[in-house]
């Protein structure tokens, strides 16, 4: 098969805190914009002991951006000043566009194993203000494509005909959940000048078509431009998260839970917050 995918780079991430003191591995981040446009941030998480993530991530402000937290096990409680409150559970997702401003919160419950992510995805310069608006979707929301020898389940965009959960208003992102069995292979066609990358959530699979080498679990893989990409998994089988969306080519401003395209739109956004003004759109 020709234009397959070659990988760019492989990306193991750092361990670090965020929120109130939960442990998690940040594995891409500000440093990561230019080669993962329009992904911003994807931070991964996996603990079967709640003192890790128990104290989760109190209220706190977002804008320029869309959240999208995947949880394949565990519970999350969350709420924000639209007025949504609930709670994602085993394979559900929530996908929350902060547009101009939202307040939220995200707080872990103690769970036989917490194991997920959230992706941060930039939004133009042209919709950085847009009302906010959250998503929450179930698990049976999501469709589940069984091929024999691998599962895909579509969290966003089309895959093989079939729509996902989610389409994304802004940006149009590729979401999949794959699982491959043991010593099978897959292929998927891409648009050839998409970002794209997968995050391996569990096993292995050799994703150069050059050669067999297999990458461990808890690794993220950028592929150069193709229109295809091969996947071939090892013995113990792999699930990964696959992520493919067409690049911004945009100045990103980033200042924690804010991203805009200029200093200037920063400290605006941090002054409307001193001021009691960030809030566009209330209940």
């Amino acid at each position: 098969m020709s234009d397959l995918r070659t990988i760019n780079k492989i990306v193991t991430g750092m361990h670090t805190r965020d929120g109130a003191g939960v442990k998690l591995v940040r594995v891409i981040g500000r440093n990561d914009t230019a080669d993962f446009d329009p992904f911003l941030m994807l931070d991964a998480f996996d603990s079967g002991n709640p003192d890790d993530y128990i104290k989760g991530f109190p209220w706190h402000p977002h804008r320029g951006i869309e959240t999208i937290t995947y949880l394949l096990q565990g519970d999350i409680e969350h709420g924000d000043s639209l007025g949504n409150k609930g709670s994602i559970l085993d394979g559900e997702c929530q996908w929350m566009t902060a547009g101009s401003g939202i307040i939220h919160q995200e707080m872990p419950k103690a769970s036989e194993r917490m194991l997920g992510v959230q992706l941060w995805l930039n939004l133009p310069a042209k919709d950085k203000m847009v009302p906010p608006k959250y998503h929450g979707i179930t698990k049976a929301d999501i469709p589940v494509i069984d091929e024999g020898s691998s599962r895909i389940h579509i969290i966003g965009g089309i895959y093989q005909g079939t729509k996902g959960a989610a389409e994304g208003d802004y940006i149009k992102p590729l979401l999949l959940d794959v699982e491959v069995k043991p010593g099978s292979e897959w292929t998927i066609d891409t648009k050839r000048t998409d970002t794209l990358f997968i995050y391996i959530i569990q096993g292995e699979g050799a994703f150069d078509p050059a050669e067999e080498t297999f990458i461990a679990e808890k690794h993220a893989v950028l592929f150069n431009e193709g229109s295809h990409l091969r996947v071939k998994a090892s013995d113990k089988g792999v699930r990964f998260l696959l992520m493919a969306a067409k690049p911004l080519h945009e100045p990103v401003a980033w200042g924690g839970p804010i991203v805009m395209n200029t200093k200037e739109e920063l400290d605006y956004a941090f002054q409307e917050l001193k001021e009691n003004t960030f809030i566009k759109h209330k209940v």
